[in-house]
């Protein structure tokens, strides 16, 4: 078994999500999908209180590119589809028959989960979008209301969202991310929806080994959880991809389990240069448990999180430098005032070098605002590195005086 450094695995990783790679001046759909060719799906979320979530992972990997220009990749030229993968997520077509099964098997589940009345509403706006063409929830005539807060859909969002996940209807997304709903024949080639359902052994396989790429080194649990397989399923699955030669079981330093990565995958022969402001929903972070095993980094995303009982901050961005996580930004576009706001900005503990995180912080910080249209980065005097930073804003403001 091949044992590796903990710094090794590090590089590994990151390599294996897409850093690393000089930005390039002028951002193309090619880099879209060498992206997404490297984070295997992009997920989706709605909190808006910096950008859509889905934007900040190519950010993230590219630098500043068009918002537009992305949009139109994603959910209008075919080259994704949106489901479940991990969470909801767009997912690169070709991977389209490797997820059918889990739609086919929700199904068989319809008369355990509705009552006819509910089944027969749901055959109703089939038939609507059948008959109308693409429809969102707000255009149903007899879509219900909200029974609550948060996730209570109405009986319209209900029978649409139940249609989606079970294959039986297709979505995309408008500019202001609002989902449309639609037949899939009208919304993917023929030649897709024509490929049958891979069975759900060999579908499992090919999650492990998309995960196994996307991840560069993983635990099963890690590679499990890429596509939410369940490991009791997984590993069977895990140990034939073994035996095939297709994975390799390699030893991390510090780990107590087994990890794997793809045979023939060789370290970077470089160090990781590489700085970044991550979403909470970049794949990179995905897990809290790897994050710990990983980059020493404990991470929990505080938006559902009581606004007394929060530690760091509302929207929290973990900030890559190099190889490690070295902080965390508490991150708001303040559109009314055209600014960006660092409303509170953290050096790891233990961390000594805030003199060389600051500036790096302060410019990713600048460099995101231009990509926002902000004209203005405003810095507030919260956490431990907000006062270096500050300094930084001086030391630049100064230089740019002159």
């Amino acid at each position: 078994m091949e044992r590796i450094s903990i710094k090794e695995a590090r590089t590994l990783a990151l390599a294996a999500q897409g850093f690393g790679q000089r930005r390039r001046a002028r951002v193309t759909p090619a880099d879209f999908r060498r992206v997404i060719d490297h984070i295997g799906l992009v997920q989706l979320d709605s909190v808006n209180v910096l950008e859509r979530s889905h934007y900040l992972p190519f950010f993230a990997r590219l630098g500043p590119y068009d918002r537009a220009a992305l949009h139109r990749h994603l959910f209008e030229e075919g080259h994704v589809f949106e489901q479940w993968g991990h969470c909801a997520a767009v997912i690169p077509i070709e991977q389209f028959a490797m997820l059918r099964h889990r739609w086919e098997s929700r199904r068989k589940d319809t008369t355990r989960l509705f009552d006819e009345a509910s089944i027969a509403y749901a055959d109703s706006v089939l038939e609507a979008v059948r008959a109308e063409g693409p429809i969102r929830v707000a255009a149903l005539e007899d879509r219900g209301e909200r029974s609550g807060q948060w996730w209570g859909y109405s009986k319209g969002k209900a029978a649409l969202d139940w249609h989606f996940h079970t294959g039986t209807l297709a979505t995309t997304r408008t500019p202001n991310f609002n989902r449309v709903y639609e037949l899939p024949e009208r919304l993917y080639l023929a030649e897709v929806l024509a490929e049958p359902a891979l069975p759900e052994a060999e579908a499992h396989r090919q999650m492990l080994t998309i995960a196994a790429k996307c991840h560069g080194i993983g635990t099963l649990r890690d590679l499990a959880d890429y596509f939410r397989v369940n490991v009791t399923k997984a590993r069977p699955r895990l140990n034939e991809l073994l035996d095939a030669g297709t994975l390799v079981p390699v030893q991390v330093e510090g780990w107590a389990e087994t990890a794997y990565a793809l045979a023939g995958v060789a370290l970077p022969a470089r160090r990781m240069h590489a700085r970044a402001l991550l979403s909470p929903f970049d794949s990179l972070v995905w897990d809290r448990a790897r994050n710990v095993r990983l980059f020493d980094f404990h991470y929990r995303i505080e938006i559902y999180t009581p606004q007394p009982k929060r530690i760091f901050g509302y929207y929290v961005m973990p900030f890559l430098l190099g190889a490690e996580l070295v902080g965390r930004v508490d991150m708001k576009a303040d559109r009314q005032s055209n600014t960006l706001r660092a409303q509170a900005i953290w050096l790891e503990p233990g961390r000594t070098d805030a003199a060389r995180v600051a500036p790096e912080v302060l410019a990713e910080l600048r460099l995101m605002a231009g990509w926002l249209g902000l004209e203005r980065v405003h810095i507030e005097p919260r956490g431990n590195l907000a006062d270096a930073v500050l300094a930084a804003t001086e030391q630049v403001a100064e230089t740019e005086g002159t």
